[in-house]
């Protein structure tokens, strides 16, 4: 494997708030290097939705000698305001890379669920609800979301000179010509598990390099078997802000860590070029130890465990994918 890499957030930003008050860049470096020297990552997949924050991440990760992933996220825009911000973030992008650093720029991520104008419905929820109430949709959205994207990349090619992807869900099928890596968030669930190691088997034989994006677990057990909802365990207020965990669920950092160092030996034996987990840590699902109800790090793909005072201690995943980043 090429690119040993994880993700590291930076902020979403949705309808105008983010989701990291503070961004601390003597905690990012700290982070970073971390990444580098601890998790033993030669790439990083920086993500979030404020451009100057992803500029002076990579500019850290830049100087740390890190492979940069540099991946605006837009959430509930519509396409107008999303070439907006990647035409702002390849502006940014190409100052970072013409300092020496080996850049990607990724166009995108899930782009037809997450925003307006490629799904009918209001939001996340209500778009994947008509997507799945009518499958036949898929081919439709893809033709639409495949005509924004060779919109976006002349947008994006006319800023940056490095190479570019887009981190696609399989049924977006998005024209792989317009892109220099192919990019697939593929998580491991039971529901697919037979064939998950021959479905990465065959999207490598197509031939451009494979990156796989977006996988992970939470810590909690049986999580492993509904990786891509194991998020869901937890409650939110009216604000849409997690507060705890629901009745039944039991902390198990163990299952996480087997669930990663199994995805990411898969990837290595079948030829993929680059694998980025999902992620360094998310902050606002903090740990609380001393009361399981609300220990939200439970329902957290993070490989650390933040406490409410955002210091961090690796959990057994850490360690997991350190010890296959180190041997690969």
């Amino acid at each position: 494997m090429r690119a040993k890499g994880i993700a590291y957030d930076t902020g979403f930003v949705r309808h105008g708030e983010i989701s990291l008050e503070k961004f601390d860049l003597d905690a990012v470096r700290r982070d970073l290097t971390v990444i580098r020297d601890d998790l033993h990552c030669n790439a990083v997949h920086l993500v979030g939705g404020d451009p100057e924050r992803l500029e002076q991440a990579a500019g850290i990760a830049a100087g740390l000698g890190l492979e940069i992933w540099f991946s605006p996220y837009p959430l509930e825009l519509t396409p107008a305001e999303i070439l907006g911000l990647f035409a702002d973030c390849a502006r940014r992008a190409e100052k970072i890379r013409l300092t020496g650093a080996e850049v990607v720029f990724v166009t995108g991520a899930e782009l037809s669920i997450m925003n307006s104008g490629f799904l009918p419905g209001d939001d996340l929820t209500q778009r994947l609800s008509r997507l799945l109430e009518r499958p036949q949709r898929m081919q439709a959205v893809a033709a639409k979301l495949n005509e924004f994207l060779a919109e976006a990349v002349g947008v994006v090619r006319a800023h940056f000179g490095g190479r570019l992807t887009y981190a696609c869900i399989p049924f977006e099928n998005p024209d792989w010509d317009l892109f220099d890596i192919r990019s697939f968030e593929l998580i491991r669930s039971a529901q697919v598990a037979g064939g998950y190691a021959e479905s990465i088997r065959n999207l490598v034989a197509q031939g451009k390099p494979v990156a796989i994006t977006g996988f992970g677990t939470a810590a909690w057990h049986g999580s492993g078997a509904v990786a891509p909802r194991s998020m869901e365990i937890v409650e939110h207020d009216e604000a849409g802000l997690p507060v705890r965990v629901r009745d039944g669920y039991v902390r198990d950092e163990a299952e996480q860590a087997t669930y990663l160092r199994e995805v990411l030996e898969t990837f290595e034996a079948e030829g993929v070029d680059g694998a980025f987990v999902y992620m360094f840590a998310l902050n606002n699902y903090t740990h609380r130890p001393d009361d399981p109800s609300r220990d939200l790090d439970m329902a957290s793909f993070g490989v650390v465990k933040v406490f409410e005072d955002l210091s961090w201690e690796p959990k057994a995943a850490f360690r997991a994918v350190a010890e296959v980043y180190a041997r690969i």
